[in-house]
């Protein structure tokens, strides 16, 4: 099924299920997906994370409630899945801009947020440029921290971001880059696949061990917190990024999800996905995304 149909579904599904307490987690399970796939795929295509949409649209039905009828504001609340009036009118407010009671009043401001209907529209004479490579595996020495699923592609989160900011800053991996020879010094940023029934997801920052790598004590590096990283056989199709920043990277996992994967028939595989910053790279590519494929 295409990631299309299966988006699709998913919104039926947070439709038919708003009065019940939902998340992205439960949605995963019934299409038949681990959490942090269904969470990048979502995210990537819609824009939002599901979480978000669940939560957008119950404060929209909410304030059409609130404006529309005598229901008490508790009564809404508790109706929306909010423990207590004050949670509620904190999102409420958050979302709308006005508080519930404001709500009720003859002329009040609302924010309306209508269920979503995935349509495929073309688009035409915008090209995506790919490679098809296949990886014999690697291995790499990195540091690496983990991350909540539903912070991946979550417009208010900068944890990978930060972490980058982090490690540039204080320089937390130079002296693994200094184990890569002049014009080799590339770094990897390492995203792992989710281990079931785990809601976290690894990522880490660091060079590949091949024969150009000087020698090093595995012992003394991981002492110091640095951790080996292995990858095994896979098909990636390789994209370049083009741009200065960060958002080239987001932009191309959009198009992975809306035009790639459906023009091609393949689908994402749960594998380790990267990027590598060159040391010597081509001018405009801000790095190579690598992402892990599978035919249907």
């Amino acid at each position: 099924m295409t990631s299309i149909k299966l988006l699709q579904e998913a919104i039926n599904y947070m439709e038919e299920h708003l009065l019940e307490e939902i998340n992205y987690l439960d949605v995963s399970v019934i299409l038949g997906m681990s959490s942090y796939e269904f969470h990048r795929t979502f995210s990537s295509i819609i824009g939002i994370t599901a979480n978000s949409y669940i939560r957008s649209r119950k404060l929209s039905l909410a304030g059409m409630e609130l404006s529309s009828t005598d229901e008490k504001v508790i009564d809404i609340a508790l109706k929306y899945g909010y423990d207590t009036p004050e949670s509620f009118t904190k999102a409420f407010i958050r979302f709308h801009g006005i508080s519930p009671k404001q709500a009720k009043q003859q002329g009040a401001k609302l924010c309306l947020f209508n269920p979503l209907s995935i349509k495929i529209s073309m688009e035409g004479g915008k090209s995506m440029d790919y490679q098809m490579r296949v990886s014999e595996g690697a291995t790499y020495i990195c540091l690496k921290r983990k991350f909540k699923n539903e912070t991946i592609n979550e417009i208010e989160d900068n944890g990978i971001p930060d972490f980058w900011a982090e490690s540039n800053e204080n320089k937390l991996v130079e002296e693994i880059r200094e184990l890569r020879p002049e014009g080799k010094k590339d770094l990897y940023g390492l995203c792992s696949p989710v281990k079931e029934g785990n809601g976290l997801f690894e990522y880490g920052i660091g060079v590949i061990v091949d024969q150009d790598t000087k020698p090093f004590d595995r012992n003394d590096l991981e002492s110091k917190g640095f951790s080996i990283w292995k990858t095994y056989k896979q098909q990636y199709v390789v994209f370049e990024c083009m741009g200065t920043d960060g958002d080239c990277i987001s932009d191309t996992w959009q198009r992975f999800f809306k035009e790639f994967l459906p023009q091609t028939g393949y689908s994402s595989s749960e594998e380790t996905d990267y990027e590598i910053y060159f040391e010597k790279g081509k001018p405009g590519v801000f790095c190579e995304l690598w992402i892990p494929i599978k035919t249907e």
